[in-house]
Order: C-alpha cells, then sequence, then structure tokens
C-alpha cells in the first residue's frame, strides 16, 4: 500500500453501489433490455396461442393471455369432431417423404455437378438458378392443367394423391438445394476422391463413404428447412387436395376458421401447437448432426 509523504497511507478507491450499477447499465444494460425486449417478442404470440388452446370457451373474441379456466376441452373436440390425425399423418407423411427424397436426390446431383465434368454441365446448373428465380405462384396453372391430364391416364399421381403433390413438392425443391450443397461439396478437396479412387472405389464408394460423412453438416440443414417448409405449405396443397381425408394438417386447420373463425379458434390453436412440435422434434435431432459435422473429417498431410 502507497503512502504519503507525510507518513499516511492511501486508501484505495471504491465505487459505491450506485456508480457500479450505474457503469454496468451504459456498458452492458442495454444490451440486456433489447434481449428482454426481443424475447418478450417472440414469447407474446407463443403464450396466446397456448392461452386460446386452453381456454374451454374456444373462441377468439374469448382469448386471453391468461385462461381464466383452463381446460382440454378444445383439444377433444379437435380429435373427436375433425379427422385430425388424418390431417397429422397426412402432413407428416410429406415433410418427412419429401425432406429424405429431397436430400438425397441433391445429393447426387450437387456430387455430379461439383466432381464431374460432362456435356450440358454449365446449361444445367444456370437452368436450376433460372428456374429458382420464379415463384412458384407463376407455376399453378400449368401444373394444374399438367396434372389435369395425368390423372386421367396415371390416377395414382393425379389431384387428392400423396404421390402427386409430391412430385410437385420435388420439383421445386431440387433446384436451389442443388445448389446450396453444390457449394458445401466444393470445399471437399479432389484430394480426398483421387486417392479413394487410386485405391479401387468407385463413384457410389466415394460419395456414400467419403463425401456424405463430411457434408453432413449441409445434409442436416437442408433436410430442416425442406421439412419446415412442406409441413407449413398451403398454396399448392390447397390446389392438389380437395377431399377432406387428404387434406394435410394446415389445410383442415384453415378449414376451421374459414367459415367459423370465432368459434373454432380454441380447436385451430390447439392444431397449431400439435403442428409446432415435429418442427421442434426434427430440430433437436439434427443440431447433433450439425455440430459433430461441422468438427467431424480432416485432411492430414
Amino acid at each position: 500500500m502507497a503512502v504519503h509523504a507525510t507518513g499516511t497511507a492511501r486508501t484505495p478507491y471504491r465505487r459505491s453501489a450506485g456508480t457500479r450499477f450505474s457503469l454496468w447499465a451504459v456498458r452492458l444494460g442495454w444490451r440486456h433490455l433489447v434481449m428482454l425486449a426481443v424475447v418478450a417478442f417472440a414469447i407474446f404470440p407463443v403464450l396466446f396461442v397456448v392461452s386460446a388452446a386452453l381456454n374451454p370457451l374456444g373462441t377468439l373474441s374469448s382469448a386471453q393471455l391468461w385462461p381464466t379456466g383452463a381446460s382440454l376441452a378444445n383439444a377433444r373436440d379437435l380429435f373427436t369432431n375433425t379427422p385430425f390425425t388424418t390431417w397429422y399423418a397426412n402432413s407428416l407423411f410429406f415433410a418427412v417423404t419429401n425432406a429424405a427424397a429431397t436430400v438425397m436426390l441433391s445429393a447426387l446431383a450437387a456430387y455430379a455437378f461439383s466432381r464431374m465434368r460432362f456435356k450440358g454441365r454449365k446449361v444445367g446448373l444456370i437452368g436450376l438458378l433460372v428456374i429458382q428465380m420464379f415463384p412458384q405462384f407463376l407455376a399453378i396453372v400449368a401444373i394444374y392443367l399438367m396434372f389435369t391430364t395425368l390423372g386421367e391416364y396415371y390416377p395414382g399421381i393425379g389431384f387428392d394423391t400423396r404421390w402427386g403433390l409430391l412430385l410437385v413438392y420435388l420439383g421445386g425443391a431440387l433446384s436451389i438445394n442443388t445448389w446450396l450443397m453444390k457449394g458445401f461439396f466444393d470445399t471437399v478437396p479432389k484430394e480426398l476422391d483421387e486417392s479413394a479412387q487410386i485405391d479401387g472405389a468407385s463413384h457410389a464408394q466415394v460419395f456414400f463413404r467419403i463425401m456424405l460423412p463430411l457434408v453432413t453438416p449441409v445434409l442436416a440443414i437442408v433436410g430442416l428447412l425442406v421439412f419446415i417448409s412442406t409441413i407449413n405449405e398451403f398454396l399448392m396443397a390447397s390446389v392438389f387436395l380437395r377431399d377432406t381425408d387428404a387434406k394435410t394438417l394446415g389445410l383442415g386447420l384453415y378449414q376451421l376458421v374459414s367459415s367459423q373463425r370465432n368459434a373454432n379458434f380454441g380447436m385451430f390453436a390447439v392444431g397449431a401447437i400439435m403442428l409446432s412440435l415435429p418442427t421442434l422434434a426434427v430440430f433437436w435431432f439434427l443440431q447433433r448432426y450439425i455440430t459433430e459435422g461441422l468438427t467431424a473429417g480432416a485432411v492430414k498431410g
């Protein structure tokens, strides 16, 4: 401890509690306030939907942020008075099947565009990019007329069929995801392919045993994005699926509130919560592969 010329000890300067709080508020406190505001903005609609689902009256006009009397009457009415399980199964089928098929087909196409050189490669890549520039809404009339004719010859891929709508989903998702995966494949050194081929590996063995484990992050990301977009898709499904039992959950919930929005809002809220559960489950399942894939694999010199 320092000593003055007079021999007295110098006492260290200590900030008061109010001064420390003021410094914290100026330096870091505003960040916490912004974070709390963003969290409140994001949580408010979720709490409102949960409250509406638990509201025994089940109407939009009686919905509150905190229900006066919570019950499961809306869930019971949704399961008993509507084909909810059929709608839910249809949505899961489209989301899971489209995500799996898109990931596999996009990965195969991306590997070919990234590692192979063939006639029409550049034109094909530009064509995929140009197709993606046009919104899906512009193709509804053409797709409708196309599948009207196809349904007459092949009823299995016509309207009100799962496979017909799945073909439309695959056609719209392959272009952008192929470009996304190709950029990721390009980052993998070609020396790995060449070393494996020198050892006698075929293109299929290189693809499945070497490339796919190294590009796990982009596979998980594409699968997650396709799953979310498919399970929430409404426009194309409303054109293709007209029968009640063929509808997805999004179409079924819209049918509940299209004519009686106020009366069936409680059941709509329950369905919205149920629809979000698969998305959360897929996200928690795939985030492990995204994290592990980013740190797995390396080229040793």
